[in-house]
């Protein structure tokens, strides 16, 4: 599947906030956000104020870019949220949340989600013990996500276990430090989830 790989520091830049795409680098000086907080491109300093469509594209984007899922998929997301029962931004949000490169993420076994999303192509994550090395299989309540036993003395996990004793999972997630794996004790509530936008932007842009 196609997938970005431009420099994902401009997508920040676009969206005129951190969207956390780089790991710890976005926690330091070096943050392009942090240096040069305008959109990227020869007149991203001289930029005219937003229409409101323009305010509706940007939610979207950024939560695909938070993600990292592209349009096509995102659009799926989409009617798949706007079909189930109750709110559908949030059934919407909830849904990108359940994705097991997020999952990953969120568990602090991965310090972006693209790692998480490398992480898991490549195998080394486990759900109820099986090897599932697609990105956006979407967890369900009482799975558990494991480091696979073959794969915690590969380099990528040195230190791991010394960085989640200080590391917070989100509640609707049970870590267990020492043996490389969580839970998903219940599905995410709009409330649980810490990503700032405004889902309903989003269904008034579809």
């Amino acid at each position: 599947m196609a997938r970005y790989i431009g420099p994902t520091c401009k997508l920040c830049r676009r969206e005129g906030v951190k969207l956390f795409l780089e790991g710890e680098r976005c926690y330091t000086k070096k943050c392009a956000v942090e240096r040069r907080a305008y959109a990227p491109g020869q007149h991203g300093q001289g930029r005219s104020k937003a229409t409101e469509y323009a305010l509706h594209l940007r939610e979207k984007q950024k939560v695909r870019r938070i993600y990292g899922v592209l349009e096509a998929q995102f659009i799926r997301y989409f009617e798949y949220a706007d079909a189930k029962k109750g709110v559908t931004g949030e059934i919407l949000m909830q849904t990108l949340e359940r994705r097991l490169d997020n999952v990953v993420y969120r568990l602090g076994f991965a310090r972006s989600r693209s790692e998480a999303r490398q992480l898991v192509r490549h195998g080394h994550i486990l759900v109820n013990g099986k090897k599932t090395d697609i990105p956006s299989y979407l967890v369900e309540e009482g799975e558990v996500i494991a480091v696979r036993a073959e794969s915690k003395n590969q380099p990528m996990f040195q230190g791991l276990q010394e960085f989640l004793s200080k590391y917070k999972a989100p509640v609707w997630l049970e870590l267990d430090v020492e043996n490389l794996q969580g839970k998903v004790d219940h599905l995410p509530a709009r409330s649980e989830i810490d990503v700032d936008v405004q889902e309903h932007l989003i269904v008034e842009f579809y």
